[in-house]
């Protein structure tokens, strides 16, 4: 496979954090075959960040220098937990070898007795990335890049939870930083999934959420991508809030609460007060 080189990396995962944020994605189970279970994701909105964008798609691969995809990748306005996304990975010897493939969001780890875990490791906590076992090797071994345009977080209006979006202010694409695995059922395909790593949020997603998804600087994307082991020390440059100046936030029609729903009209401003 021919490769380019001087990559720009690219990245974004996210990981299921502790306590309630394990709680929250629970559901009915509609069962595909013997090996492949997937969850109907009722109350992603509740908890973390777990809805996200790629609605900028043209020059997508070019933008990774990745190798250009064999799959047709379309915009998208409303991504759930479960759902396919285009995620870029280091592949083949060459380190500056990058390739974009389809995954599921929802880590299931290659050790997994069956794929229902990947229904709660969505996000990855960054401070829990050396020390839990789904995220140990990973996090060493299998980083990855996750492409976003933007997500999508609730905040409390009274009795309702009203939905807004946070993006970068010049609409630019950005990554998420993520960690992937592989799982193999006997009888099935190999499963690839990926989660999203947190962190702190900074002081404009703090008012809607505790946690916020890793967004990878520039300059850090090809850190993380890179093979290769990462110190504490490292982990702590590169895993930290996105800068708030850079970013916006806007409310959005309530259409977004349902992970089925997908059109452009799920990040149109809605110009009322939150």
């Amino acid at each position: 496979m021919a490769c380019m080189t001087n990559l720009v990396g690219v990245a974004n995962l996210l990981d299921v954090g502790r306590g309630n944020e394990t709680r929250v994605y629970r559901g009915q189970y509609r069962a595909i075959n013997s090996a492949n279970i997937i969850p109907k994701w009722r109350d992603t909105h509740s908890r973390m960040c777990g809805r996200f964008t790629i609605a900028v798609v043209i020059g997508l691969a070019e933008r990774f220098r990745a190798e250009s995809p064999s799959f047709e990748i379309m915009p998208r306005y409303n991504i759930a937990p479960s759902q396919e996304v285009p995620v870029i990975v280091e592949s083949g010897d060459d380190p500056f070898c990058r390739e974009m493939v389809m995954m599921r969001w929802g880590l299931v780890p290659a050790w997994a007795d069956d794929n229902r875990m990947g229904n709660r490791m969505i996000n990855a906590r960054d401070d829990s990335l050396n020390s839990r076992p789904a995220y140990r090797h990973n996090v060493q071994h299998h980083r990855c890049l996750v492409p976003a345009t933007g997500f999508f977080e609730w905040k409390q209006g009274g009795k309702k939870k009203i939905p807004c979006y946070i993006h970068r202010k010049d609409g630019a694409l950005f990554v998420f930083a993520g960690l992937y695995d592989t799982w193999k059922a006997p009888d099935a395909p190999a499963l690839q999934t990926f989660a999203i790593v947190t962190t702190e949020p900074n002081l404009l997603v703090a008012p809607l959420h505790n946690r916020m998804p890793v967004i990878l600087r520039s300059g850090d994307e090809e850190r993380w991508i890179r093979r290769g082991p990462l110190t504490e020390a490292d982990l702590g440059e590169i895993l930290v809030p996105y800068p708030e100046h850079e970013l916006e936030t806007y409310r959005v029609s309530s259409a977004v609460n349902k992970p089925d729903y997908e059109s452009p009209e799920a990040i149109r401003r809605i110009n009322e007060r939150f």
